[in-house]
């Protein structure tokens, strides 16, 4: 994994508690996973980790223990994240 990789839980950090819960949600609706906002809040939390863990399985990410770790462009598109990411330019979403 590169050094530039970003923590899943870093930037879970940078989002906040408050936020954290339209964060999952939006990654998930930009993951096309459908039902996302009738879902319990539980279940969102499963729903990312899954959905990290197929970025694992499409060589996107990395999993090291309890956390993701992103390459850059992985969460290219993802608009919602890019005022959370760090200032490096391969990290922004195009």
């Amino acid at each position: 994994m590169p050094e530039s990789a970003l923590s899943w839980r870093a930037l879970e950090t940078r989002v906040g508690l408050d936020a954290l819960p339209d964060f999952h949600r939006a990654f998930l609706h930009w993951r096309g996973v459908e039902g996302v906002d009738a879902m319990p809040l539980r279940r969102v939390q499963q729903r990312v980790e899954a959905e990290l863990n197929r970025m694992v399985q499409g060589d996107l990410a990395a999993r090291e223990g309890d956390d993701w770790r992103l390459i850059p462009g992985a969460l290219e598109g993802f608009e919602a994240a890019a005022p959370y990411l760090p200032e490096a330019p391969d990290s922004l979403p195009l």
